[in-house]
């Protein structure tokens, strides 16, 4: 295989997590009967730009269908983060109610809704049905479509041209990522800002964050990889900054190379010396992420093995893509973890997808009072634990088993 941002043969792994289905891909209870497509889930890593990135056997269409059960407003701490960007962006930017704000990746409108309650025009671009659905339904317009250079001269023509756009936790889901940045260089209006977010590589790497790699994030990014990216597709990094969302992410402040250009930040050659100093561009940086996912998956299955033969019954919290990367990579079934909890209803009564566990309503929790609630989403820890206080009650623990078991 070639690298997807500068055509490089990859020869340097990074991981082989073995197969499974898609992370989002849950199971309906009337198809538990037929088989699930398990695909390999291999990283690479290119020596040439450092881009590390999934081994490409499954179709962006086939990964966000109709059926896409992540529904980002499920999230209390998201929801927050939404409304503080918007709030910043419009404090630094200057957006008033002439300004254009086009959010790439919209999902069910967690953040626009922020921007239109300001009065400040927005569009959507969201592929997957069901989250655009949601989005309109709290009176957002969306386009239902991928983006990429086409869609940006399409909007563009309709007068689309944006001041600001946004793409969260987007950018490592496109398979065709040159197309896609191109997009943002031809919306752009010359004035114009573009920001993305994304779980860097350094914490995935420093935090043995294995469960984040899943075939719907076809990259994993850092700002060396990221500002190379960039440059090629008409776009300059200007600005970087450091976030605690996804275990650790940055957001990318970028802007047309022909446009109206703001003077690049110091933290950017700062995130590029630091990324330098780990280790990015050498060999030997990717060979730690293997044997920390092997330790993981062996203390979680001793926890787990221990605690049935203690005949204490432990559950999960959070039907998560991350989990479903652990849960099948260990090879944990429903005799080990007897269900996963979560709030999202659009994936109660349904299966995670590989291991098979079935997910239910949080209420669950306290109807059997488990010993242990294994949290998937480790990143939403404190979140959950605050939500889930009642355990505690009936001395039940919490765990977590990334970067290492920990029993709270």
């Amino acid at each position: 295989m070639n690298c997807r941002g500068c055509a490089a043969p990859l020869s340097l792994p990074l991981i082989d997590l073995g197969t499974s289905p898609p992370s989002n891909a849950y199971v309906h209870a009337d198809r538990l009967e037929q088989a699930e497509q398990w695909v390999p889930l291999k990283v690479a890593v290119c020596q040439q730009c450092w881009l590390v990135q999934t081994e490409d056997y499954t179709s962006a269409d086939s990964l966000f269908d109709a059926e896409y059960a992540y529904f980002s407003s499920f999230s209390s701490t998201w929801l927050a983060h939404a409304e503080r960007y918007v709030a910043e962006m419009v404090e630094r930017f200057g957006l008033t109610a002439d300004s254009r704000v086009v959010e790439v990746a919209a999902n069910d409108g967690y953040l626009l809704q922020y921007v239109a309650a300001r009065g400040i025009a927005c569009l959507g671009v969201e592929p997957t049905r069901s989250t655009a659905q949601a989005a309109r339904e709290k009176g957002l317009e969306i386009r239902e479509l991928f983006f990429g250079c086409d869609t940006a001269a399409r909007l563009k023509s309709e007068g689309w041209g944006a001041d600001l756009m946004a793409a969260n936790n987007v950018l490592a889901h496109v398979p065709d990522i040159n197309d896609f940045l191109g997009g943002f260089a031809t919306l752009l209006k010359p004035t114009g800002v573009a920001t993305f977010e994304f779980p860097q590589l350094l914490t995935l790497m420093a935090g043995a964050q294995f469960d984040t790699l899943y075939h719907e994030h076809y990259s994993y990014l850092s700002l060396t990889a990221v500002q190379t990216l960039c440059e090629r597709n008409g776009l300059e990094v200007f600005d970087v900054s450091q976030l605690t969302t996804h275990g650790g992410s940055l957001r990318v402040f970028v802007q047309r190379k022909d446009g109206e250009r703001r003077a690049v930040q110091p933290a950017v050659q700062q995130q590029l010396q630091a990324e330098l100093e780990a280790g990015v561009k050498t060999v030997e940086y990717y060979a730690t992420l293997a044997p920390a996912a092997e330790r993981i998956k062996h203390d979680l299955l001793r926890f787990l093995l221990q605690a049935k033969a203690d005949g204490k019954r432990v559950v999960g919290y959070g039907a998560a893509a991350k989990g479903n990367t652990l849960l099948n990579y260990a090879g944990v079934k429903p005799d080990l973890l007897a269900w996963v909890a979560d709030a999202n209803p659009h994936k109660q009564g349904k299966f995670l997808p590989g291991s098979r566990i079935p997910i239910v309503a949080p209420a669950q929790i306290a109807i059997e009072q488990p010993d242990y609630v294994l949290v998937l989403p480790w990143n939403l820890l404190h979140e959950v634990s605050q939500q889930l206080a009642q355990v505690r009650q009936w001395d039940g623990r919490f765990v977590i088993a990334v970067p290492e078991l920990k029993v709270l």
